[in-house]
């Protein structure tokens, strides 16, 4: 594609693929659109090139998600498939982090297979997976990358694959509005509607298929909406109770963060989520000089400069007094 930077060694990917047959795709803990878009987007062009696909992550993919699997192929490690039942693969290919934490039960695969292992990221926190790595910090969107790779591997995308890569980039990008939003983001979207990805109908199945629990639970969150440092920094939290009293699931959760920051003069915005083994899910978002990955890293977390995330031991109230602790040392 035009005007993209090569960060990427095309080639050495080319021949990894080229290299190997069967492969086992897997991301991270909690998978979002540019995980789950990833991972179709990638078994549809390998498939393309004859190769073997299977999908397992470690967690369920949220239900406004289900239009993109309707084969459902995605399965669920512990649910859908033991990892002693896994199917023969000769590589294994990590999209979407480079962190260990963030493969949950997978990781425990990743560590012991013999077969090859391939990254392919775009964040910036990264552990040593012992695998071959893929990563440009200055993507977007995991799926962009994918979206590059079936250029370099010469694959023509269909109308699925465009479809689950436009959900992939529109998803990580804030359906184009965050800053990592490019002249080349907007070029590959404009490939991937070329090639048969509908944005309106898209958008429809992802933001206006909320059921009345979700909103339900994004009133009782937004209500309790908390500004701090002149209105530099907007925090809200959600506990166990507000899931049993809106009848809401956990990944309904999703976006609302982003919500907070309509918040004028909000700088960064976290949200804190009550987990039911007691620990606490902690967002971060920036759009300003704040590195919000660098606080995660403290916390044992990680992720991008503008969004990043981390896993706190409870309760709630002390995640969140050493959480903002860190963010208002990083705002001053």
């Amino acid at each position: 594609m035009p005007g993209a930077e090569v960060a990427i060694d095309w080639a050495g990917f080319q021949q990894q693929i080229a290299r190997h047959t069967r492969f086992l795709l897997t991301s991270h803990v909690r998978p979002d659109g540019d995980a789950l878009g990833s991972e179709l987007g990638m078994a549809g062009i390998l498939e393309s090139l004859g190769k073997q696909v299977q999908i397992v992550n470690p967690d369920a993919a949220p239900e406004r998600y289900d239009f993109l699997d309707p084969q459902r192929r995605i399965r669920v490690l512990g649910r859908d498939v033991q990892a002693d039942a896994l199917p023969a693969f000769d590589a294994l290919m990590v999209l979407d982090t480079s962190a260990w934490v963030q493969l949950g039960p997978m990781a425990d695969v990743v560590r012991s297979t013999t077969a090859a292992k391939i990254v392919l990221d775009h964040h910036v926190s990264a552990d040593d997976l012992d695998a071959m790595v893929f990563k440009d910090p200055r993507a977007e969107a995991t799926g962009r990358l994918v979206a590059e790779a079936a250029q370099h591997l010469g694959v023509t995308l269909t109308p699925e694959v465009a479809t689950a890569l436009f959900v992939a980039q529109a998803t990580d990008t804030g359906w184009y509005r965050f800053g990592s939003t490019t002249g080349q983001s907007l070029r590959i979207a404009g490939d991937l509607v070329d090639a048969g990805a509908k944005p309106a109908e898209i958008y429809r199945q992802l933001y206006e298929q909320d059921t009345l629990a979700r909103v339900h639970l994004i009133g009782r969150v937004l209500t309790r909406t908390t500004v701090d440092l002149e209105g530099r920094l907007v925090y809200t939290f959600v506990t166990d109770d507000d899931f049993v009293a809106s009848g809401a699931e956990r990944s309904d959760t999703e976006d609302i963060i982003n919500m907070t920051m309509a918040v004028r003069g909000s700088q960064v915005a976290a949200i804190f989520v009550e987990q039911p083994d007691g620990r606490v899910k902690i967002s971060l978002r920036s759009r300003g000089d704040v590195d919000v990955s660098a606080i995660a890293e403290v916390f044992g977390g990680g992720g991008h400069k503008a969004a990043a995330g981390a896993m706190l031991d409870g309760p709630l109230d002390d995640a969140m007094r050493h959480m903002l602790d860190r963010v208002r040392a990083a705002m001053q």
